[in-house]
C-alpha cells in the first residue's frame, strides 16, 4: 500500500469521487442534491490516495472550515477494500496533514444512514457535535470534531 498526497486535479481522486458520488446517491436518496452542492472538488488542495498495486482504492480531503479547523471531506474506500482499515489511515493521514498545516482540530458532516462512517468516526477518537454550518436544522446530518 502507497499513501499519496495529491490535490483533487490528480485523477485517480477523481475516479474513486465518481464512485463515492453513486454510492451516496443511492444511500442519500432524494436528499442527494442537497448534500451534493456541498462536496464540489475543484480546487481542492489537500487530497489523500492510498494505492494498492498502482490502483488507487481509498480517499480522502481536507479544506479549512474556518482558521483553526480542517473539515473532512470526501472520504471513500472501494468496497471491495473495506475492513483493512483504508478509510482509517486516510483519516490519520489527513490529521497529521492538518497538524501539520497549523490547524487545530478536524470537523466533519456525515448522513446517519452511513452506518459504518459513523462507527469509523467514533472509532478514531471523534466526538458527536451540534450540527455546523449548511448542516444546521438538517435531520439526516451527523457532525463530529477531533482535537488535534
Amino acid at each position: 500500500m502507497q499513501t499519496l498526497r495529491t490535490t483533487s486535479e490528480n485523477p485517480d481522486f477523481q475516479k474513486l469521487v465518481k464512485q463515492l458520488d453513486a454510492y451516496l446517491a443511492v444511500m442519500d436518496g432524494d436528499e442527494h442534491d442537497f448534500y451534493h452542492q456541498y462536496n464540489k472538488i475543484d480546487m481542492l488542495k489537500n487530497c489523500v490516495a492510498i494505492y494498492d498495486n498502482e490502483e488507487a482504492v481509498a480517499c480522502g480531503a481536507i479544506k479549512e472550515l474556518v482558521s483553526k479547523s480542517m473539515e473532512v471531506k470526501r472520504m471513500f474506500t472501494l468496497p471491495e477494500k473495506r475492513g483493512k482499515g483504508l478509510a482509517s489511515a486516510i483519516l490519520r493521514e489527513l490529521e497529521i496533514w492538518s497538524k501539520e498545516l497549523g490547524y487545530k482540530k478536524t470537523v466533519l458532516e456525515t448522513g446517519k444512514k452511513q452506518i459504518e462512517a459513523i462507527a469509523l468516526y467514533n472509532k478514531c477518537g471523534y466526538k458527536i457535535i451540534p450540527n455546523y454550518g449548511q448542516y444546521i436544522g438538517v435531520d439526516n446530518s451527523v457532525c463530529f470534531e477531533k482535537e488535534l
